[in-house]
């Protein structure tokens, strides 16, 4: 088990790409949920699906490819759980001049960068993908 989950799921859908893989698994939990909430909703995997094996609960993640080529070409842990990173609405950062985004985690819940401005909100910023 990992002690943090946002940098757990973040290897996995990581290392997944590098492998080649068009399905991974990864443990529940409503963090994750919601952050592959978003990620299915920008267009960076296919879908995910709970799974139940036995006694364990998993998300199969299924990854998106364009044309061989993996769609997310970098994604990566912004808050550790040794520095956290906060960010007000008008400091939230730009990834790739709005090719990419992060995915901030705000008292409203777990949105999408363009969501957090439009909504005129801060939080922690979990991740950056693109």
């Amino acid at each position: 088990m990992s002690n943090h989950p946002v940098s757990d799921l973040v290897a996995r859908v990581k290392n997944g790409y590098l492998a080649n893989r068009t399905v991974i698994n990864s443990p529940v939990s409503k963090l994750r949920e919601n952050i592959l909430k978003i990620l299915k909703e920008e267009g960076f995997i296919l879908s995910y699906s709970k799974v139940k094996s036995g006694n364990l609960e998993q998300f199969d993640i299924h990854l998106k490819y364009h044309y061989s080529n993996p769609v997310v070409s970098e994604i990566s842990v912004i808050s550790k759980p040794g520095r956290r990173i906060y960010c007000r609405a008008d400091e939230i950062p730009s990834v790739k001049n709005g090719l990419g985004m992060v995915i901030i985690s705000t008292s409203k819940g777990v949105i999408s960068d363009h969501e957090a401005r439009v909504q005129k909100l801060g939080g922690e910023v979990l991740l950056k993908i693109f």
